[in-house]
């Protein structure tokens, strides 16, 4: 019976030194203290009451968010937001565990002295625009520091930029002033096209309706002509031929007059002598006209040879 207590407790104590590392971990076994392996992934075995597990440590790539305040050079305060991606590198477990207590610590303390060395020296729109130059500064930065202690520095993100609030509602005014000016001079130049289109339109319509009234004056000419020549024919002279046409125009005037709708009232004279006075005026006038037409013209052939006499 006693034999088989011993054998149980013999058991129990190996079995106390089996242990298990999970997958992307790894356990530091010490001995009284003192560092004696790195146990990777799998099941292992230490000696019972004298070897320890000191410590795990995961193999795993972690991240840590930073929330880093500062000032910007135009003296704006903003508020930026750095992941810090990391891992232990499996070759170095031991510096990552002995050299080291609070690495999330450490890589805090980098991020700020980066951000706030590098972010002061530019405007609060160069922070927006290079936001990867600040994240590849910081990346450097850590790099060059968390070696030493076993951990690789993966990546380095800025993913969030926060102004101060009055500086963000400034920036929407102003982004919103910036889209109201260029939709003003998207309407100033719809505008300006309607207006320029309109006048050609007007100017066309113009030249057509110039060159309709020249086609009528025209014809209307040509019908004068044609009855002129007509009225000659039975032995009315040209002047009182246009005297007739003026006084035929007259009457048709006065007939289309009449023929309006909207017309009440209408004027004539009423002398049973007014046709026959007007039409006696009218070849008076072109008399006169023909009179004084040929007078100017002999009094210019005279000037002509007497400018021809001087020069001789």
């Amino acid at each position: 019976m006693t034999t088989y207590i011993i054998i149980g407790l013999i058991a129990l104590i190996l079995l106390s030194g089996l242990f298990i590392v999970k997958q992307q971990t790894a356990a530091i076994v010490e001995r009284f203290g003192r560092f004696v392996s790195i146990r990777q992934s799998g099941l292992h075995f230490k000696i019972p009451v004298i070897d320890r597990i000191a410590g795990r440590i995961s193999l795993r790539i972690l991240q840590l968010d930073v929330i880093v305040e500062t000032k910007t050079k135009d003296d704006v305060f903003v508020k930026l937001k750095v992941s810090v991606q990391y891992k232990v590198v499996q070759e170095n477990v031991y510096d990552a565990f002995y050299k080291l207590d609070f690495p999330q610590d450490q890589i805090t303390s980098y991020v700020f002295d980066v951000v706030r060395a590098v972010v002061p020296k530019m405007k609060l729109d160069d922070v927006f625009e290079k936001k990867d130059e600040i994240a590849n500064a910081v990346k450097g930065e850590l790099n060059v520091a968390m070696t030493n202690y076993g951990y690789d520095i993966i990546k380095a993100l800025v993913t969030d930029i926060d102004p101060d609030q009055e500086v963000k509602v400034a920036m929407n005014r102003i982004n919103a002033a910036e889209r109201n000016k260029v939709a003003a001079q998207y309407d100033g130049d719809a505008e300006r096209i309607l207006i320029v289109e309109k006048a050609k339109a007007e100017a066309e319509s113009k030249r057509l309706q110039g060159q309709g009234i020249a086609d009528q004056r025209r014809e209307i000419a040509r019908g004068l002509e044609e009855s002129v020549d007509v009225l000659n024919k039975v032995g009315i002279n040209s002047q009182e031929a246009s005297a007739l046409i003026v006084v035929t125009q007259h009457y048709d005037t006065l007939q289309a007059i009449g023929g309006e709708t909207n017309t009440n009232l209408i004027l004539l004279p009423n002398s049973p002598q007014a046709g026959s006075e007007m039409l006696n005026d009218m070849v008076a006038s072109f008399t006169a006209s023909n009179q004084i037409g040929e007078a100017m013209k002999n009094q210019s052939i005279k000037n002509l040879d007497k400018g021809d006499k001087k020069t001789k």
